[in-house]
């Protein structure tokens, strides 16, 4: 990918791989690279977040005001059940992302209450700590396409414009069979191991060549599709994340490392060519 640049001249569009929840305890270097991203852009007025734990049927938009907490997992510490994540919701951006998808041709449904999931909390504490930001959720569909979460970040696009920072929050590789079973065969472990690498090394490829039809068509063209991503939800968001940072975008990748082996923490950014 393209060299990094710490320019804080306008906000670019994210992916982040969020990892296990309690990411948000242990360190690690996907944790350290969190800690510190707030730091490379100006402040945003709010935060337009879609995660792979926000799952509806057709888009959805959280427009409360003070969204509470959901401990979306099991068999974690206790201590994760105890993080609050006050930020505030903003009804007037979540009214207006709902009426920029409706513009885009997209029924879209407003949900009154609905908490922050791990998706969105656990890298958010870490990004911005101080949870002051307003924060607005945007669902994906687990039975839509990456097309589909493309035109979805399309429809946003302008508002990256205003000072919102879009983020989508997945993750780049997430075969959870594959990590429960870890251990249990060495010579399938390494296997899983090379399939992470060539799989991220063909998304690094498309996106510096800006080759947005190969991606949307990844489940055909990219090596081991599957076996990295037996179902699409963690996916998806990264669609949505270059719909939103629009035609002829420049990625960079901005992280990469490895969690458990096989879970893949990289994250890119997307900013508009001149």
């Amino acid at each position: 990918m393209t060299s990094t640049d710490t320019s804080n001249s306008r906000l670019p569009t994210l992916f982040i791989s969020h990892g296990a929840p309690n990411m948000a305890l242990t360190q690690n270097e996907a944790r350290e690279f969190m800690a510190h991203l707030g730091n490379r852009y100006d402040r945003p007025a709010a935060i337009v977040i879609c995660s792979a734990h926000f799952e509806t049927k057709g888009p959805a938009v959280v427009t409360d005001d003070r969204p509470e907490m959901i401990y979306d997992f099991r068999g974690f510490e206790k201590e994760l059940y105890e993080i609050q994540y006050p930020a505030p919701g903003e009804p007037k951006i979540a009214e207006k992302v709902a009426s920029l998808i409706e513009t885009a041709g997209m029924s879209v449904e407003r949900i009154e209450k609905r908490g922050f999931d791990h998706g969105t909390w656990v890298p958010l504490s870490l990004i911005y700590p101080n949870a002051e930001i307003p924060v607005v959720q945007v669902s994906i569909d687990p039975d839509e396409t990456p097309d589909y979460h493309y035109r979805l970040g399309q429809a946003l696009a302008s508002l990256a414009r205003q000072g919102v920072l879009l983020i989508g929050s997945g993750n780049i590789t997430h075969n959870l069979m594959a990590l429960f079973s870890q251990g249990q065969n060495p010579e399938q472990d390494k296997q899983m191991e090379t399939w992470v690498e060539e799989f991220v090394s063909w998304f690094d490829d498309r996106m510096d060549a800006g080759d947005t039809a190969a991606l949307l068509n990844y489940r055909s063209e990219a090596p081991h599709a599957m076996e990295n991503h037996p179902e699409d939800d963690h996916l998806l968001p990264i669609f949505f994340s270059l719909g939103a940072a629009g035609e002829g975008y420049m990625a960079k990748k901005i992280h990469d490392s490895t969690q458990f082996g096989f879970l893949a923490m990289d994250a890119y950014e997307f900013r508009r060519t001149p």
